[in-house]
Parts: C-alpha cells; structure tokens; sequence
C-alpha cells in the first residue's frame, strides 16, 4: 500500500508542476499579445530589455567558470548523483530567473500602456506579468526534485546535490544583480536627484536605463533564484530529516513521510493557480487588499487540501497537520509585522521622515533603531513556530511547518516582481512624457510595489531560517550516521569520546565554531556593501562627466550616452560577485576539514543565528528608509525638493544596498553553507 501511495503523490507533484508551468505559459501568451505603446515606450523598454538580458548572458558565464570546477569535485569525491542534481539543479534554477526577467522586461511597457486606460487594467497587467515568475519558480523547483529523487532511485540524501545547485546560482544571482541594481540605483539618485535637482526616471540622466535594467536583475532573475533555492533546499532538507530521523523512522508511516512534501508542495502549486486569478481592485481600491486578498485565497486552498493529504498519507496525525497549519500562520504574521515596520501608513515609516526634517543624520539613525527593532518580533515569530511545530511533531513538525510556509511562494514571487514592472511602468512613463495622470497611476502601483518587495524578504529570510533549522539536524544526523562509533579526542581533552557526544555547548571547538559562523555573515555583508559603493562612484563619476561634458543635456537638446553607465555596472557587478560567493563555499569546508565536523556544527549555528538578524535588520532598515522617501515624496513634510527630501533621498541610498543587496544575499548564504556542509558531511568524518 505505502509502495502505491507514493507512486501517486510522485505522479501528482509531477503533473502538478507541469500544469503550473503549462499555465505560466499560457499567461505569457496572452502578455504578449497585448499593447507595448507607441514607438518611444518601445524603444526605452528594448533599451531595457538588451541591458538585461546582456547582463544576465555575462552573469551566467561567469557562474560558469566557478560551476564547471565545483561539479567536477562533486562528482569526483561523492558521484555520479548528487554530481548530476547539482548541474540540474544549477540549470533550473538560472532557467526560472532568465524566463522570469524576460516575461517583466516585456510586461514593463505594456502595463505603462494600460495604465492609459485606468488602475484596474494597469494592476492586472503587472500581476500577471508577475505571476509568471511565481507560477515558473514553484513549478520548476517542484518538478526539479520531482525528477532528481526519481533518477536517484528514491535516495532522498542524494537530492541535496540539486539543492546545493540551486543555492549556488542563488547566491550569485543575488550578490551579482543585487550590486547591480543599487550600483546603478544610488549613483542616479546621488546625481540625478541630489545633485541635478532632475526628478526619478528623468531621461536626462544618464543612469536611467541602468537603474531600470538594475530593477530586473536584482528583484526578478534574483529574488526568482533565491525563492527557487529556498523551495528546492526545504523539500529536501525535509525528504531528508524522514530517512534519518529516528523519531521518523519508528513512526508507521515513515516511508510516506519522506514524499509528504511533494503532496503539500503539489496542492500549493495548485492553489496559486486558483489564487492568482483573485487578484483584482476591490471596491475600496485598495492595491494591497487586491493582492492580498489572492495570497489568502491561495492560503485557505492549501490549508484545506493539506488535511486531505494529511489523512491520506500520515493516518490523519492531527500533530502534523496542526504543523502545516503553523507554517501558515507564520507566513501572515511574518506579512503584517514587516508591512507594519515599512509600510508609509504605519509610524515607523513617519518617523523616520520626520526625523528628515532635521537632516540627513537622524534621518539614518533613526532608520538604524527602526530596522535594529525589527528583529524581534520577526525572531519571536519564528521562535514561536519552532516550539508549536515542535510541539506537535518534532523535529519533523518544524520541517513540515517550513514546507507548508512554502505553500504561498508563487502568490509571493507574483507580488514581489510585480513591483520592478511597475517601478519600470514608471520610468517608461516618465521618459516618454506620457500625460500625468499615467505617472500617477504607476507611482501608486509602485508604492504598493515597496512594500510587497519588502514583506517577500521577510518572508524569504523566515522561511530561510525554518529551513536552515532543518538542514542542521540532517547535518547532525548525517555527521552521527557516518561516524557511528568513531571516538575522537575534544579540543583540551585527554580521553577519546564518541563523536556524538561532542555536539554539546559545552565544547570548545563548538564555540570556535560558533564565533566564526557568527562572524561570516558580517565578512559577507561588508564585502558586498564596499561593491555597491565602488561601482556606485564609477556611475557617479560617469554621470557627472556627461553632464559636464555633453551639451544640452539638461535643456533635452543633447542625449546622454546610457550604454556607458550600463557597462560600467555590469562590469563591477561581475567582478565583485566572485569572492563573496567563494567565501560562502569555501569557509565552511576550511573549517570541516580543519577543525572537524563539530566545530563545523557550530559555524552552522552562528550562521544561522546571525544571518537571520542581519538580513531581517538590513531588510527592514532599507525598506523603512525607502518608504520614508517616498512617504515626503508624497507631499508630507514639505514634498519634493525640499530640505527634508534631500534628507530622505540620503537615507534611501545607505538603505540601497541594505534591502537589495546584502541584506536578501544573507538568505542565500546561509542556505549554501548548509546544503555544501551537508553534502561535504561524510566526507570530512573519512579525514578525521
């Protein structure tokens, strides 16, 4: 029976995911086939469209070179399997990012088009030019380790390989397009908007185009790779803790326990199908009820075919199902604590404009105590889901919990890269001088946009954190199974004790390793904020020459040389992507190898522990600090061009990097140095 069970529920994650991406497809068609605009709307949003793809087609390359080796030592020291499901893992992973970037830059013009004819149709075009990129990310990732456990012959441990490729184009998606986006973004705002008194998506500056391409590859290809990772990893990680769980393995249903995910992940993906199409202006108006409202609907249609899974593959174990109801609460708690901490309708956001008014200084601080205070309700959420989850089903509980998170990943993806098309809507708007009232009608979609983009980082860096719990005690697991009763010697000790013994607070090698893993995720930031600031004052330094040495720029009589600022983005994002994305490869291996699988245990756990603050502080300031900008841009505290705007744009642009950059990278980081300890776990047990 157990045998029949999980032929079905492989078979419905398989066709699940195929009718998913088939229905991503069919969207796309129907895009296309609507209006771009006149000759100019496509001819800026072409400009936009080379820019992005150009540097997509670089990144990849690049990756490449650092991929081509790295499979080769996969395969050479693990085999042929998990070897195989990294390069296929690596494959999807760039695929969902480059079909999802190519659907945007292609929605951009067409929702700057219907915003001609009012906010319903504007809104319509941007979702669904959103939805792509969440319907093509879960249907990916769901079928990627679909066929991945399939060819490895249900050996669910091997499937970490397709993970750990995932992860990896993840985190150089991310570091990459995340340099990129705010290179470009901060050196616009510095001299366009500060400098020049010229206002956002001007076509007399000469970064425009770059800022707008910048959009696409950080918040579309990136984010669609790093949720894309964080789908795959935490299936896995979750397939895994059932085969290596003692709790599991005594349980009756423990061979069922194992594919559980792909019936929760296949009814989710389902779910988004039916959710997307809510996603239509209420009565009141409202953007945010529009697309929340579809996130609900996707929700409550999970939530019910979760119990029928529940009953049909885990004896109907109420503490399971209670678990997967946790991982659904987390989301929408997780959405309101961080609309509410970067929304301009709450008083985080307020008082961090106020606090412009008195310059650009408080304007930081303030932002800094905002963001620094935003970590604890987050952490208390998902403190809170540990112990519930935990509660009800154990270690597999939180994993399910984690899983069942994932349940609104598309809805997610949808509402965040809807917020580049309409930020793009604007630009094309702005620079082919379209009446006003279409401008209006795309800053209002863009604000909503902000916070969206703002509350997937949250969700991303909560789901992160639930997986990463998970992929550390299928570290422990792993690590405990290997050495069986292998005894080594503790740092300071005399007499050799089994293995498991070590992983104990207690030890200092645990606590060396502790300290390190605590320190990367500080290394790592550091490295990618200096990018940003080292390719931002190339753009500067670029800007201010063409306005100083081209002619009539300023009176729209000379056109700037946009091609030069794009390259010079490009070309500092690629160079600058390459060591942080080794360090996050190469640390925890050093360590493994030199120190052992205990002190790596504990680099694990500092990683976790201080990525998750940093990454939910970063998000959370620069967002704050973005919306403040925008709340003066508003027409509060004196509106445009004034003193406290000045301010405001100051603190948008330390906030830059911080939400786009370093702060969604850490998401990236942390599940990379899980997935590569995991795979590297029997490995370093033989060197001992």
């Amino acid at each position: 029976m157990g045998t029949v069970i999980q032929g079905n529920i492989t078979a419905f994650a398989l066709v699940a995911s195929v009718i998913t991406i088939l229905y991503a497809v069919y969207i796309t068609f129907g895009i296309l086939k609507e209006n771009p605009g006149d000759e100019k709307m496509r001819a800026i949003a072409q400009a936009i469209k080379e820019g992005a793809m150009a540097y997509l087609n670089r990144q990849s390359k690049t990756i490449a070179v650092i991929a081509v080796p790295i499979f080769v030592i996969i395969y050479a020291t693990t085999g042929v399997k998990i070897a195989l499901g990294f390069l296929f893992g690596a494959i999807l992973s760039g695929l969902a990012g480059y079909i999802g970037m190519t659907v945007s830059v292609n929605a951009n013009s067409r929702t700057a088009e219907a915003a001609k004819k009012g906010m319903n149709e504007a809104l319509a075009m941007a979702f669904r030019g959103g939805a792509v990129t969440g319907l093509m990310v879960v249907g990916l990732s769901l079928l990627g380790v679909t066929i991945t456990y399939i060819l490895t012959g249900g050996d669910a441990e091997s499937t970490i390989g397709f993970g750990f490729g995932a992860s990896l184009i993840s985190l150089f998606a991310r570091v990459g397009g995340g340099i990129y986006t705010k290179a470009a973004d901060v050196g616009a705002d510095l001299v366009g908007k500060v400098e020049a008194g010229i206002p956002e998506d001007d076509p007399r500056n000469p970064a425009v185009i770059a800022d707008n391409v910048g959009d696409n590859v950080g918040d579309c290809a990136g984010m669609g790779a790093d949720l894309f990772e964080t789908y795959a990893v935490t299936l896995i990680a979750a397939m895994i803790l059932a085969t290596t769980s003692k709790e599991i393995l005594a349980s009756a249903y423990h061979t069922n326990a194992v594919i559980f995910p792909f019936a929760l992940g296949g009814i989710a993906v389902l779910a988004t199908i039916i959710g997307i199409n809510f996603a239509k202006l209420p009565k009141s108006g409202s953007i945010t009820m529009a697309l929340y409202r579809a996130q609900g609907v996707t929700m409550l249609i999970s939530a019910v075919g979760f119990w029928f899974a529940n009953q049909y593959m885990m004896d109907g174990n109420v503490g399971i199902y209670l678990s997967a109801m946790v991982g659904l609460v987390v989301t929408f708690l997780l959405t309101v604590v961080t609309e509410y901490y970067t929304s301009t309708a709450y008083e985080p956001v307020k008082k961090t404009a106020k606090a412009s008014e008195t310059g650009a200084a408080t304007n930081i601080i303030m932002g800094l105590a905002v963001g620094m205070r935003s970590t604890a309700l987050p952490v208390t959420i998902i403190v809170g889901a540990m112990f519930a989850s935990g509660y009800f089903a154990g270690i597999y509980g939180i994993a399910i919990a984690a899983v069942s998170m994932l349940s609104s990943t598309g809805m997610v993806i949808a509402m965040d890269t809807y917020g580049p098309i309409t930020d793009n809507a604007g630009g094309i708007a702005e620079m082919a001088h379209l009446p006003k009232e279409v401008r209006v009608i795309t800053d209002k979609l863009d604000a909503v946009g902000n916070t969206t983009k703002a509350v997937t980082k949250g969700y991303a860096i909560g789901s992160a954190a639930l997986a990463a719990v998970v992929l550390f005690q299928a570290y422990y697991d792993t690590v405990i199974t290997h050495a069986g009763t292998k005894l080594t010697t503790m740092l300071g000790g005399v007499v050799p004790i089994p293995l498991a013994m070590q992983f104990q607070i207690t030890n200092p090698t645990l606590i060396i390793g502790l300290f390190i893993g605590a320190a990367l995720p500080f290394l790592f930031s550091s490295f990618l904020m200096e990018a940003v600031g080292r390719a931002a004052h190339g753009v500067v330094t670029e800007v201010r020459r063409q306005f100083r040495e081209i002619k009539g720029i300023m009176d729209g009589s000379g056109k700037p040389d946009y091609a030069t600022c794009v390259d010079i983005v490009t070309t500092s994002a690629l160079k600058e992507m390459v060591v942080p994305g080794l360090l996050a490869v190469i640390s925890p291996l050093l360590v493994g190898f030199i120190l052992g699988p205990v002190a790596l245990a504990g680099l694990l756990g500092g990683v976790i522990v201080s990525g998750l603050m940093m990454a939910l502080f970063m998000a959370n300031a620069g967002a704050t600090w973005d919306n403040a900008k925008k709340y003066v841009e508003e027409g509060n505290l004196g509106g445009k061009g004034s003193d406290t705007h000045k301010a405001a744009v100051v603190g948008d642009t330390v906030g830059d990097p911080f939400k786009d950059t370093a702060g969604p990278a850490l998401n990236a980081l942390i599940k990379v140095i899980n997935t590569i300890s995991l795979i590297a776990a029997p490995m370093i047990i033989r060197f001992m």
